[in-house]
């Protein structure tokens, strides 16, 4: 007497069905980010770790399983449709905790579920194939890259060193790292929050060197970050609606101090004067509501900017600060707001002293008012930090769906719009200012590429270095330093961040 099949309730049909749409819309140009959110809300709460680990893991392997597929059909399968139905059953038996019979039989369901029941024997045939030795066909996916073949080539260019384990790191999840708000905290006490609520986490400190005018004359940033030894939600960390801590990547906590120790210098260089700082690219706002900690913090100390150090028979000079933040779209620029929001900044202590606004803004032709009417630059700007947009291929773990909506023409582009803004902006900064040129790409042509031809566009610009002694992140580059997103013991284990700083010369 044979058994009946152990089916899967219906609405675990209706979960593979949902993430089959939402792997088509992807396809068609939408973002995960934007389609998250309505996936999950759709969906019974205990489903939704189903769905999510579905979904991106099936966008992980998605290059990987798609070459399995063409190497399992008879014939070619062009319908998009039925590929993505046989991706995700694959995904299933591969990489994911589901019982073969309930993959295959569910996926074939879900096949039906969207009027492509005329597929369900190819499916079934397929889906059988891979179950019957999933460690022969795991072995094969896990083989090579999980890349569209263009990015591929171009990283093994780039980094024919760290290639192989750079295309296999890409294929995980990221870690999960938390920047603790210094104005509430500390990070020692908010690990001990976090062992009361029984998550894991360990300090990870990122250090770091400028040289500013010669060997001797340098700068050093130190900049701890609390890493989760497993991710959760938001919703478990302590008093994170209260502006305690945020979600932030290791590598993204450089920019802030960097910026900070830069506007020091130009504030004890000359003290009187008011300090400026453009924040272009700023959402949704992470590095800006860093910033805005530190200045917080270094006023209730009575240090940094507002508290110059000056000789023994000088008073202390306080700075005051100008700050403007830019962004073009609007719903980034409310993404800033609320992020600040939160986190209760600017904090009240700095509320007389800083000067906030925040503008939506091209920044390829924007310029400032102040500067455009004074015609020349010493109404500019003494620091201009840049988080320019690029691929954003140093965040694929976080961000799988990269893979499948760039192309190799968006990296020219970017690479164009990155020229245009930085030759907008470089005449608003002061002689003897600095730029902090920053992308959250792993592509030379948009980082270390794009420097080396602005220095060549620009005879009044020089690149600082980094001293390679004394940092711990990172790979030294002509211009600047490149983090990739490895997880190397003697590293952070963050996402690929390009980090570069701009001296304009008198």
């Amino acid at each position: 007497m044979s058994s009946q099949p152990n089916h899967v309730p219906q609405h675990k049909k209706n979960v593979r069905v949902a993430v089959i749409n939402t792997l088509l819309s992807i396809q068609q140009g939408q973002s995960l980010s934007s389609l998250l959110d309505p996936l999950l809300n759709g969906i019974n709460g205990d489903d939704k770790g189903f769905a999510h680990a579905l979904l991106l893991t099936t966008l992980r392997h998605w290059h990987a399983t798609a070459r399995l597929l063409d190497s399992l059909a008879d014939n070619p399968i062009d319908e998009i449709e039925v590929r993505t139905t046989i991706q995700l059953g694959i995904t299933q038996l591969l990489y994911l905790n589901v019982a073969d019979h309930a993959a295959i039989h569910e996926t074939v369901e879900a096949v039906k579920h969207i009027d492509f029941a005329r597929a369900s024997g190819l499916v079934n045939a397929i889906l059988r194939k891979v179950a019957k030795n999933t460690h022969k066909f795991r072995k094969k996916a896990n083989k090579n890259h999980s890349l569209p073949n263009w990015l591929a080539q171009q990283l093994k260019a780039d980094w024919r060193e760290q290639y192989d384990e750079l295309t296999q790191s890409l294929r995980q999840s990221a870690p999960m790292f938390l920047r603790v708000n210094a104005l509430q905290t500390d990070s020692q006490s908010y690990l001990e929050q976090l062992a009361e609520e029984e998550i894991s986490a360990e300090l990870v400190s990122l250090e770091t060197a400028i040289k500013l005018d010669g060997i001797e004359n340098s700068i050093e940033i130190k900049q701890h970050a609390i890493a989760l030894v497993d991710s959760v939600p938001v919703s478990r960390l302590p008093e994170f609606e209260e502006g305690i801590a945020s979600v932030q990547d290791a590598h993204a906590q450089l920019a802030a101090p960097i910026i900070d120790a830069l506007l020091q210098q130009a504030a004890s260089a000359n003290p009187k004067q008011n300090i400026r700082l453009l924040d272009a690219c700023a959402a949704p706002g992470g590095k800006l509501a860093h910033w805005l900690e530190l200045l917080g913090v270094q006023e209730s100390e009575q240090t940094g900017l507002f508290h110059v150090k000056q000789s023994d028979n000088q008073e202390a000079s306080l700075s005051k600060v100008d700050l403007l933040a830019i962004d073009n779209e609007p719903n980034r620029i409310t993404r800033i707001f609320e992020n600040l929001e939160r986190l209760q900044l600017p904090a009240p202590v700095v509320n007389s002293k800083l000067h906030l606004e925040i503008e939506c803004v091209d920044a390829t032709k924007w310029q400032a008012i102040a500067v455009k009417e004074a015609g020349d630059e010493s109404t500019g700007f003494d620091a201009i930090l840049l988080d320019a947009p690029c691929t954003a291929t140093g965040v694929i773990r976080r961000h799988p769906d990269i893979t499948l909506l760039r192309t190799e023409e968006d990296v020219q582009y970017t690479a164009q719009l990155q020229q245009q803004i930085l030759d907008n902006l470089w005449p608003q900064l002061k002689v003897g200012g600095h730029l902090l040129y920053v992308t959250c790409s792993i592509l030379k042509q948009e980082n270390v590429e794009q420097m080396q031809a602005f220095l060549e566009r620009h005879k009044d610009a020089v690149a600082l270095p980094f001293d390679d002694r004394q940092t711990n992140w990172g790979i030294e580059q002509v211009i600047g330093r490149q983090c990739l997103p490895l997880n190397e013991q003697d590293q952070a284990g963050g996402d690929g961040f390009y980090y570069a700083i701009i001296k304009k010369q008198g």
